[in-house]
């Protein structure tokens, strides 16, 4: 796979509905470790053509592997962000998430 297309939207940004600032399609690409965001089609599918790139891009394991991937429940989502917006309290950190 040539360089040039792998990363080629990967300058692009948006805000990110999941964690509440902007961020780019490189961070999307691979917010889940090796495997893109749960969300990133949905996302991104009115800027580009998202999901014939994904699979274009990714090998047929990693496809796979993306699409059985569940997002975590409501619930859990919530005592996530709970916990971080802890964490930061305590710390005095920053919301950078990147």
């Amino acid at each position: 796979m040539s360089e040039l297309l792998f990363d080629k939207y990967d300058h692009l940004s948006i805000r990110c509905p999941k964690l509440g600032h902007e961020l780019t399609f490189a961070y999307c690409r691979r917010e889940a470790g090796y495997l893109p965001c749960p969300r990133v089609i949905r996302c991104w599918e009115n800027f580009f053509p998202v999901e014939s790139f994904l699979k274009e891009t990714l090998d047929a394991e990693t496809w796979d592997a993306f699409c059985r991937q569940a997002p975590p429940d409501k619930m859990t989502t919530l005592l996530d962000l709970i916990e971080k917006a802890k964490v930061r309290q305590q710390t005095g950190g920053s919301r950078k998430e990147e």
